[in-house]
């Protein structure tokens, strides 16, 4: 089989795109998504997105890790197949569209894009981390010299030793002013750390905001990969209108034979 695909990435974090609006691909075929994330043996990226059809809304995402499986809602994907939806014709400025965890709304100007993450209610406070889902399970830490701290060693274990097989998406944080955040993500699935995570910014922007770290409402987050906005609103309930802002672009397209 010969597939058509587009490679884009958000911040660092990179995807293999293919138009499955004919449903032509085997989606139950894990081995397949694992070999066409390989970085050595396929085309090489942190995760796989199908764009399909959908009744209700503009278009649907399907997601799978790097791994082959399908997974949880991915924030730099999203933001990546709207522009990728945008590229198709599928829609003009703004789009609506069906991920795992729900509708999403989005724009796009230039190569910027700014996706409506899910609200936010349940945030667990711990002394040493939270814990909230964004789409995703996320664990948020402020840590010490972010800079050569061991993102891999100390997300492994966090991630099975604290959360078990199913795993939680690993956040490492420092704060170099006064509304502006470092993150360095360990994600499940990829199993190593990536040059950003969607989710995880988002993630951190509301612990920071939720534990007093920031006053702030609209929040820089400064990635390996570059840099996003997190903007909300906030009641004593929960977050709601959550805005992850930033760039999505094409790298290239090509084909290959499977």
């Amino acid at each position: 089989m010969q597939i058509t695909f587009y490679k884009y990435q958000g911040t660092g974090n990179d995807f293999v795109m293919i138009d499955n609006r004919t449903n032509f691909f085997p989606k139950e075929d894990t081995k397949l998504v694992a070999f066409l994330c390989d970085r050595k043996f396929g085309i090489g990226a942190d995760g796989l997105i199908l764009l399909e059809n959908d009744t209700e809304a503009d278009f649907k995402m399907v997601y799978y890790n790097s791994d082959g499986n399908e997974s949880t809602m991915c924030g730099n994907g999203g933001r990546c197949l709207v522009a990728f939806a945008k590229f198709l014709d599928v829609f003009k400025e703004e789009t609506t569209f069906i991920a795992v965890d729900g509708l999403h709304y989005a724009s796009i100007k230039e190569d910027v894009v700014s996706l409506q993450m899910q609200d936010v209610a349940d945030i667990k406070e711990k002394p040493q981390y939270c814990f909230l889902d964004t789409g995703s399970p996320h664990h948020v830490q402020i840590v010490d010299n972010i800079k050569d701290f061991k993102v891999d060693k100390e997300g492994e274990k966090l991630r099975y030793g604290l959360y078990g097989q199913e795993g939680s998406n690993i956040n490492f944080v420092a704060q170099p002013s006064k509304d502006v955040f470092d993150v360095r993500t360990y994600e499940r699935g990829v199993e190593g750390e990536t040059l950003s995570c969607g989710t995880g910014v988002t993630a951190v922007a509301i612990a920071m905001h939720k534990t007093g770290k920031t006053k702030a409402k609209e929040i820089g987050i400064n990635t390996l990969g570059g840099k996003l906005e997190v903007k909300f609103d906030s009641d004593s309930k929960a977050y709601t209108n959550v805005f992850l802002t930033g760039p999505a672009k094409l790298v290239f397209k090509g084909e290959i034979e499977c």
